[in-house]
């Protein structure tokens, strides 16, 4: 057997919204064929969308391991990783208790997903909490440059240029 049964089984259950009996199919084919990375790919996205993140992970760096050549999947893993380590930064900043690590998870993530707003307006937030302006403004700036119209990260923006200004100032 190699699993092609399962995978068409999996889509089955995506087409009928039921994830978690996706994942139970596309298991069952990474367990028919443990070294096929596509199997270990397609369970991964799917664990992603159950908001399975460490799963998620786990299966993504397998297929990326399996097919080092595949740039979707070394994407996809770095992408995931990414959002790994911004919701680990994420508990340094809602206790406030440690800010600098935050910005060093931070600086990971978007080495692996530039395009990661959400890691920009938290790291622009953890920068506002160090009291070094500007950074924060520059994190929120690119922020801005990746969605013009984002409501948060236009605030995020001016409001690190005017405490930039009065820093200036005094």
């Amino acid at each position: 057997m190699d699993g092609e049964y399962e995978i068409k089984k999996a889509y089955a259950s995506i087409l009928e919204s039921d994830f978690e009996r996706a994942i139970e199919w596309f298991e069952r084919a990474v367990r028919l064929d443990p070294d096929n990375a596509a199997y270990h790919y397609k369970l991964s996205v799917t664990y992603a969308r159950s908001n399975k993140l460490g799963k998620a992970i786990e299966h993504a760096r397998t297929a990326a391991n399996l097919h080092p050549d595949n740039e979707s999947y070394s994407y996809h893993a770095g992408t995931l990783e990414a959002k790994q380590l911004l919701q680990d930064a994420e508990k340094y900043i809602d206790g406030h208790t440690q800010p600098h690590l935050a910005v060093d998870l931070l600086k990971q993530a978007l080495l692996l997903d530039p395009l990661l707003i959400e890691a920009y307006l938290l790291l622009a937030v953890a920068y506002g909490e160090l009291e070094e302006f500007g950074p924060a403004l520059q994190a929120a700036k690119d922020a801005v440059k990746l969605d013009p119209q984002h409501v948060e990260a236009n605030r995020l923006f001016e409001q690190y240029r005017e405490k930039l200004k009065r820093y200036l100032r005094s």
